[in-house]
């Protein structure tokens, strides 16, 4: 039996959930990711807006010129992870064999499944119903034989499409297809095969693989697969995160170092937080910056022993912030920091750290008060200079970022 995959992918996500909020966006060219007289770049546009040229990650000022008509939102990533998470558990109801990859999109391994809903495509439509009918919001799906040639139906179905490709038809559909329809070709990529002479997914598919490993590697034999309709990636659980990591973008580049550091402790707490809810400590602190000049740099330290605590991962976190601003005098325009080699938490107490069984307990202690009252309920006297540059809600402050703040 073939197997039969769907790419399931909502319709332009962030405004999609923003128009159910408030359905007089509807029809109307809306951008989520800020405003257009700040730093920042398009997180999500409608397809009103798509018409006159926008696109995510186009500077918010350049979206403005294009379309000075458009409605520009901050946007609100808390409210579209509870989105996610009601699309996620609508697809887990139709088949356990399920991959998110964002948001917004999954695949489903759905082989088999048609003597329960009558055919594959039956059950896609029934999916798309009932996103439809719970969430409000429009979903693409490409049903095919593997997940490369599924992605593209979907895409190509967008919006509020259904689109099927029958067993044995992958090459014939692909074959037409510019070659940017093809996912992992990226920009540099396209100009090499453009001067390579190849401008669809046809000619990919009859060029030498020796050519294509030349000019790519090991990858240019995945993308000689792919164009070819081929490809043998079963639907799998995502894996267990590595690592945790938050960061910002300032509205204004910045040297203050009250303020570099302010936004350093509430980044730390939302990592601890996140450790914590995992049931994870980490043993590495990485700090991460970029200058003005776009430089980015990372900075890691690893720790005597593994930590969740908010105080250890800020501590580390300014120790390197501070090495760092001593060696270079550019302001700072992007901000992080990130822990990785996570562990279960450790059983043994440090008898050099007396002070570690007391910072456990504020830390639950607090998490207790957060997860009742919201997150900024209980700040440290660092954070509260935030207060004063970001609006807050239950879920944290709404940092200014050149996307959205996580």
């Amino acid at each position: 039996m073939a197997r039969q995959i769907m790419h399931i992918d909502l319709d332009a996500f962030f405004v999609s959930v923003e128009q159910v909020e408030n359905p007089e966006l509807k029809g109307k060219p809306v951008v989520v990711g800020g405003r257009p007289d700040r730093r920042g770049v398009v997180a999500s546009a409608s397809y009103e807006a798509r018409a006159f040229g926008l696109h995510a990650g186009m500077p918010l000022t350049t979206a403005s010129k294009l379309c000075p008509q458009a409605i520009f939102i901050e946007g609100s990533f808390p409210k579209y992870r509870v989105a996610s998470q009601r699309f996620m558990a609508i697809l887990a109801d139709f088949s356990p064999y399920l991959e998110p990859v964002s948001l917004d999109e999954a695949y489903l391994d759905v082989t088999g499944f048609e003597s329960i809903y009558g055919s594959i495509h039956q059950m896609a439509v029934a999916i798309k119903k009932r996103i439809k009918a719970e969430l409000g919001l429009g979903a693409s799906v490409g049903i095919a034989s593997c997940k490369v040639v599924a992605k593209v139906a979907s895409e190509l179905s967008k919006p509020d499409g259904l689109l099927e490709v029958a067993a044995g038809q992958e090459r014939s559909f692909l074959s037409p297809l510019p070659i940017t329809k093809l996912p992992g070709i990226g920009n540099k990529t396209e100009r090499i095969l453009n001067g390579l002479g190849i401008d669809t997914i046809g000619n990919l598919s009859i060029m030498p693989l020796t050519t294509l490993k030349t000019h790519f590697g090991a990858s240019g034999e995945l993308l000689w697969r792919y164009s070819r309709g081929i490809d043998d990636r079963k639907v799998e659980p995502p894996a267990e995160a590595k690592s945790i990591s938050r960061e910002t973008t300032f509205g204004q580049d910045t040297r203050d170092r009250p303020r570099l550091k302010a936004t350093l402790r509430y980044l730390s707490e939302r990592i601890g937080s996140q450790l914590r809810q995992r049931g994870k400590q980490a043993r590495c602190v990485i700090l991460k910056l970029r200058y003005a000049d776009f430089t980015t740099i990372t900075r890691r330290h690893t720790l005597r022993q593994a930590s969740d605590s908010d105080q250890t991962i800020f501590d580390t976190g300014v120790d390197l912030l501070n090495q760092a601003l001593s060696q270079e005098k550019q302001k700072v325009r992007l901000i992080g920091i990130g822990v990785s080699s996570l562990t279960e938490p450790a059983k043994q107490l440090d008898m050099l750290d007396l002070s570690a069984p007391r910072r456990e307990r504020l830390n639950k202690a607090i998490d207790r008060i957060r997860k009742k009252y919201g997150f900024t309920a209980i700040q440290t006297g660092r954070t509260l200079l935030l207060k004063d540059i970001f609006p807050s809600t239950d879920e944290g402050y709404t940092l200014h970022t050149p996307s959205l703040s996580r």
